[in-house]
């Protein structure tokens, strides 16, 4: 497939949308999309001396509620993934990490959103004072793996990050779980 025209309809500070052509120059099949256009995200599961793991507790407009997540933030202009993680981490909960390990890399959804989020496992944390931006209230809590996979199993945690990185981070560290 090849991109035979795009054109932008809307910008904001944290995206793009665009109206998308695309044809396979074989076969002459065409698609047409709206695509969000984003410059992807850092994810952080920090994970302390006990094993636990260092949730935040925010007011998520779309989802209409207060929810439980890991940290996480979208690039900077020109900010590489693992840069944005250290600097999201301690802006959210004033944590640094010495060791930063990669857990996954995946498009959100990537039947209309461009984003590609990145999610890091933080361990050998030192804490420090979390600075969130002005529109921020964010809430951070220690939890066992435990409590995690409860939370997930019953629907406390709903959101897709948040199980991606617990998982992922439970098949890296298998003896960990």
């Amino acid at each position: 497939m090849k991109i035979t025209s795009s054109r932008e309809v809307y910008r904001c500070a944290l995206f793009a949308v665009t109206e998308d052509e695309a044809a396979d120059p074989k076969t002459g099949f065409a698609i047409k999309r709206s695509v969000v256009r984003h410059a992807g995200s850092a994810v952080m599961m920090a994970v302390d001396e006990k094993r636990r793991i260092l949730l935040v507790r925010q007011y998520r407009l779309p989802a209409g509620k207060c929810i439980w997540e890991l940290p996480a933030g979208r690039l900077d202009p020109g900010e590489r993934p693992l840069q944005a993680a250290k600097r999201e981490l301690a802006e959210e909960t004033g944590y640094k990490a010495r060791t930063w390990t990669k857990l996954a890399s995946f498009w959100v959804s990537p039947g209309y959103v461009q984003e590609r989020m990145t999610i890091y496992q933080a361990t050998d944390l030192t804490a420090g004072k979390a600075t969130p931006m002005d529109d921020e209230r964010i809430e951070a809590r220690w939890f066992t793996r435990r409590e995690v996979k409860e939370m997930i199993a019953s629907g406390k945690i709903a959101d897709a990050k948040t199980m991606v990185g617990f998982y992922r981070g439970l098949v890296r560290n298998p003896a960990r779980g």
